[in-house]
C-alpha cells in the first residue's frame, strides 16, 4: 500500500517511461534499414562512405515515416560521431548556439566528431538556417537535416550547396510487412503473455494501409495486439476487422501546404490533357480523400476548360462554371460527384491550345510594341463635342451589311493585322477555323 510517506521518503516505483513500437524497433545497422536499398544497397556509395567511418553533412529529403532519423542515427554511429538532434520546430538560434558549445567542447576535450541532427529543417527561417554556415564550413559539426519538403524551394541555397541531397522513398509495402513480422518476433512487449496470435493478412492489410509509413505500420501493429488483449484476455487475435476499425481509412501521403499539393494537381491536369479519364479520375480523389479544398481544384479546371480544351468545345468553360456553382449549392461530401462529372467531360473532350496561345502571343507583342492610339471610327462619340472631333466617324455597322460582316480594320492604324489565334480542327473548333477563313482569307489561310 502506498501512502504519503512513502511516496515522500522516494518509495514509490516509477513506472519507465512509454516508448512506442516503432522507437523500440529502431535500426541500429545499415543492414536492418529495409526500404531504401536504392541509396543503401550493396555497392551504394553512401553505404561504401559509411561502412568506411566516413560521412559528409546531407540533407534527407522524404515522405514521413520513410526513415530519416533512423539513417542519420545510424550514421553518426558507423561514423563514430556524437550525435546531438534538434528539431526545427521548438528550436532556434539559442538551441543551435547550444549545440555548436557541446561539439567545441567535445573535439576539444576528445577529438571526437560532431553530427548534428535537425528535423524539419524548412522549419528554420533563413536566418536560422545561415546560422549553421559557418560551423559546417569549418568542420566543427557533420550536419543532417531531414525534412518533408522539397529542399530546393525550402533549404536557402547557401546551406544546399554545402550539403548532398539524398531521397528517401516510402517505405514498399513488402519491406513494412518483413518489419512487421520482424517485430511480432523480437519485440519483448508483443511477445509477453499472453501472446497474441496476428496472422499474415491483416499484417500484408496493415502494411498496405500504412501508405509506406513505417512508423505508422509499427504503432497501428502495437494498438492493435493491446485492444485484441483487452478484447479477449486468454486467446487475443488481431484478424482483418479489428485493423479496419483501427485505421478507419487509409493514410495519404498529402500536405496541402507542400509539394505533393502540386505534384497531385499536376497529375491531374496531364491526365485530362491526355483524355484519360480514368486516371483523372485517379488524381482528382487522390486529392478529395487527402482533404484538398475541392475549391482550388475547381478553379485549375475551369482555368483548364479555356486552356486545353478552349474552342474545340466552348461548352467545356460552361460545364465548369456550372460544376463550381453546383459544388457551392450542394456541398461535400455530395458535391464530390459534381468534380468527377466534370474531370470526365473535361478528359473526353476534344482539346485546343490555341487560345492559350494567342494570349501568350498578343501580350508579348503588347508588352514588347508601341501603343498607338485607337482610331477615330472605332472610338465611341457619347458627346458633341467627341462627334465634331471625329469620334465614330466612318465606322460601318456589321448588322447594317449582308451577313452582318463588313470588311473593316480594326487594328491601330500603321499596325499589320497580325494573327495571334490560330484555330486547329479539333472538335467544334473546326467549324469556327472555316468561318474565319470565309471572312478573313487573307489572315486566315
Amino acid at each position: 500500500m502506498t501512502d504519503l510517506f512513502s511516496f515522500a521518503s522516494g518509495n514509490l516505483q516509477v513506472a519507465a517511461p512509454y516508448q512506442p513500437l516503432a522507437d523500440r524497433m529502431r535500426p541500429d545497422s545499415i543492414e536492418d534499414i529495409l526500404g531504401q536499398e536504392h541509396i543503401l544497397g550493396q555497392g551504394k556509395p553512401l553505404r561504401m562512405l559509411l561502412q568506411a567511418g566516413l560521412s559528409g553533412s546531407i540533407i534527407l529529403w522524404g515522405p514521413p515515416g520513410c526513415g530519416k532519423t533512423t539513417l542519420a542515427r545510424v550514421m553518426a554511429r558507423h561514423s563514430d560521431a556524437e550525435f546531438i538532434q534538434l528539431s526545427a520546430v521548438t528550436s532556434g538560434v539559442k538551441d543551435l548556439k547550444a549545440a555548436f558549445d557541446r561539439a567545441a567542447e567535445s573535439r576539444r576535450l576528445s577529438g571526437r566528431k560532431t553530427m548534428l541532427f535537425v528535423d524539419e529543417i524548412h522549419r528554420f527561417n533563413k536566418a536560422q538556417q545561415d546560422a549553421l554556415l559557418p560551423h559546417i564550413e569549418s568542420g566543427l559539426v557533420i550536419f543532417v537535416g531531414a525534412t518533408t519538403e522539397n529542399p530546393s524551394f525550402e533549404v536557402v541555397s547557401a546551406l544546399l550547396s554545402r550539403c548532398q541531397v539524398l531521397v528517401l522513398k516510402p517505405v514498399a509495402a513488402s519491406a513494412l510487412l518483413t518489419i512487421l513480422l520482424r517485430a511480432m518476433d523480437c519485440d519483448e512487449k508483443l511477445q509477453r503473455p499472453p501472446k497474441v496470435l496476428v496472422d499474415e493478412a491483416s499484417l500484408e492489410r496493415i502494411a498496405m494501409m500504412a501508405a509506406g509509413d513505417a512508423r505508422i505500420a509499427l504503432n497501428v501493429l502495437e494498438t492493435c495486439c493491446e485492444v485484441a488483449r483487452q478484447q479477449q484476455p486468454e486467446t487475443p487475435v488481431v484478424g482483418p476487422e479489428l485493423v479496419a476499425e483501427t485505421f478507419q481509412s487509409k493514410m495519404l501521403r498529402y500536405d496541402k501546404g507542400g509539394e505533393e499539393h502540386y505534384n497531385l494537381i499536376s497529375a491531374l491536369h496531364k491526365s485530362m490533357r491526355g483524355s484519360d479519364p480514368d486516371a483523372s479520375l485517379y488524381w482528382l480523389y487522390r486529392m478529395i480523400e487527402g482533404g484538398e479544398d475541392c475549391k482550388f481544384i475547381l478553379r485549375r479546371m475551369v482555368r483548364f476548360a479555356s486552356e486545353d480544351v478552349g474552342m474545340a468545345d466552348p461548352f467545356a468553360l460552361t460545364l465548369a462554371v456550372s460544376a463550381t456553382q453546383a459544388y457551392e449549392f450542394v456541398g461535400p461530401p455530395e458535391a464530390h460527384l459534381f468534380l468527377a462529372h466534370l474531370a470526365v467531360y473535361l478528359a473526353a473532350a476534344p482539346k485546343s491550345n490555341a487560345l492559350y496561345k494567342a494570349e501568350k502571343m498578343v501580350k508579348q507583342a503588347i508588352r514588347n510594341g508601341q501603343e498607338p492610339s485607337v482610331p477615330y471610327h472605332l472610338r465611341n462619340a457619347p458627346t458633341g463635342l467627341m462627334k465634331e472631333m471625329g469620334y465614330g466617324r466612318e465606322y460601318r455597322y456589321p448588322h447594317d451589311y449582308k451577313g452582318g460582316f463588313i470588311d473593316e480594320n480594326y487594328f491601330p492604324e500603321g499596325m499589320q493585322q497580325t494573327r495571334y489565334y490560330q484555330p486547329t480542327d479539333h472538335g467544334r473548333e473546326k467549324q469556327t477555323a472555316e468561318r474565319l477563313q470565309k471572312l478573313w482569307p487573307a489572315r486566315f489561310k
